[in-house]
């Protein structure tokens, strides 16, 4: 049934999942960014250089975005959830304004430091300033999970006059949460450039572009990466998965289609379940894998659905506590399938990197184009994952999303809303595709363009006198 909680719950999504987009792709190539600039630096071979420039053009057209599309999210809060704003606000105040000091003061200051600082600063001077983006970038992200983190697991915090007030500011840093979430996040971020690298890298060695060499350089080093990440993805989602077991038992019994409790636990392969009746219809299980998962052994209690949904009646009265099953039940799958094939795809890039072998298996390279998507679909259903599997709460154990819910809203307003918002953010991701298509299929041709034709280039001028130009760089 569409009602107004459905489309604010509709809304959020689409925002969230629209900006989520743009991120990771910014706190990893950050990352790439320096560290090619700190081989450019060390060796002063001029190939590297052009790698920088490169994928630094690459890099602000994503960046542009992400900030054009995250502002809008700090108007969501008010918009269509403002009693969850006020329920919140004296906890989510502090990590809100140190991610706004990372973002917006040291990232965005230090990034127009190095796009005009290129032969002009010391060069130490300027890999300093990529260094500084990509880790505000980073840190930028751990704020954000800090307040993320309370609303899966509050610590820190009392309820005074019917609104959470912090308490142990500590606490709330260091809630055990984000200590899985923000490894998990970086990781995946830094597998999402590696292959975003490696198949725009793929493209050039298809075609034997003119630079070829900056293209062998940068596919070498996103390979490297690329299993590094992937390995690492897997590792600390393990980790991720077994807190959630702990601490959100109900997101991981929707997440696994896990209707009853059971020690040793089975892993379901395919699920077709009933979600009235909380039973299967048809089911492929893997005995004991599942208490693996949770407990690095072949036995250990998981609680199913039907358990936990009486216990939480029992601790928060009636009401049916259970998350979106189907939704929580494929985006685990999809989220944690496609990491196992970016982790394969990961170890052949290497292996073709050890063995000079990359320009041979033109087949893998014309598979590294497409998979430049894999990493968005992971990251964006494993943010599904987190958000739709903690319903019905806002805050687990304290907010439900009806409690948080602006009281004045009507299905008018949020589907205006809505269809604007998408109006908007369908246009605005042809451009940022024809943008991203149009200077990566371009290669390293105009390189030495000055600062201000780098961000020229990039963004031309709507109307006036153009300068003659060629691939960026005046004559």
């Amino acid at each position: 049934m569409i009602n107004e909680l459905l489309l604010a719950r509709m809304q959020f999504g689409l925002t969230s999942v629209y900006h989520f987009i743009f991120v990771p792709l910014t706190m990893g190539l950050s990352l790439y960014l320096a560290i090619t600039q700190t081989v450019y630096v060390a060796t002063g071979d001029e190939k590297y250089k052009r790698m920088v420039k490169f994928w630094g053009k690459l890099f602000l057209i994503n960046f542009g975005m992400g900030v054009a599309t995250g502002i809008v999210q700090e108007f969501q809060f008010g918009m269509a959830w403002s009693e969850y704003s006020r329920f919140v606000g004296d906890i989510f105040g502090a990590p809100l304004a140190g991610e706004a000091l990372m973002a917006f003061f040291i990232e965005s200051t230090f990034l127009g430091v190095w796009i005009f600082g290129w032969d002009k600063l010391p060069k130490p001077v300027h890999l300093a300033s990529i260094w500084l983006v990509a880790i505000a970038s980073n840190i930028s992200a751990y704020w954000i999970l800090v307040a993320n983190s309370w609303m899966q697991q509050p610590v820190g915090y009392e309820i005074v006059n019917g609104r959470a007030q912090m308490t142990d500011f500590v606490a709330i840093l260091t809630n055990p949460n984000v200590l899985v979430q923000w490894p998990h996040v970086i990781f995946a971020s830094i597998l999402t450039a590696a292959f975003f690298v490696l198949g725009i890298s793929a493209y050039h060695l298809l075609k034997d572009s003119p630079d070829i060499e900056v293209f062998k350089k940068s596919f070498q080093y996103a390979s490297i990466l690329g299993v590094v990440s992937a390995v690492a993805v897997v590792v600390v989602g393990h980790t991720q998965a077994q807190h959630m077991v702990q601490t959100q038992p109900m997101k991981m019994a929707a997440a696994e289609a896990l209707w009853n409790t059971e020690d040793p636990a089975a892993m379901s392969l395919f699920t077709i379940g009933n979600e009235e009746t909380l039973e299967d219809v048809f089911s492929i299980r893997l005995p004991g894998v599942l208490s693996l998962l949770a407990y690095n052994r072949f036995s250990g209690e998981v609680q199913g659905l039907n358990q936990l949904q009486a216990q939480y009646e029992t601790l928060y009265g009636p009401g049916d506590y259970t998350p979106p099953i189907a939704i929580s039940y494929w985006s685990f799958r999809t989220m944690v399938g496609f990491g196992m094939i970016l982790l394969v795809l990961s170890l052949y890039a290497i292996y073709l990197n050890i063995t000079g072998n990359m320009q041979n298996r033109r087949w893998f390279l014309h598979l590294l184009i497409p998979a430049i998507l894999l990493p968005y679909v992971a990251n964006t259903t494993g943010w599904i994952l987190a958000e739709v599997g903690r319903a019905p709460w806002l805050v687990f154990g304290l907010q439900t999303m009806e409690q948080g819910l602006s009281p004045n809203l009507t299905m008018v307003d949020l589907w205006i809303s809505i269809i604007v918002f998408s109006v908007v953010y369908i246009s605005l991701i042809v451009v940022d595709i024809w943008l991203i298509w149009k200077f990566a299929s371009k290669g390293t041709e105009g390189e030495e363009a000055t600062p201000k034709e780098f961000i020229a280039d990039i963004f031309p001028p709507l109307s006036g006198p153009k300068t003659p130009q060629t691939g960026g760089a005046t004559k």
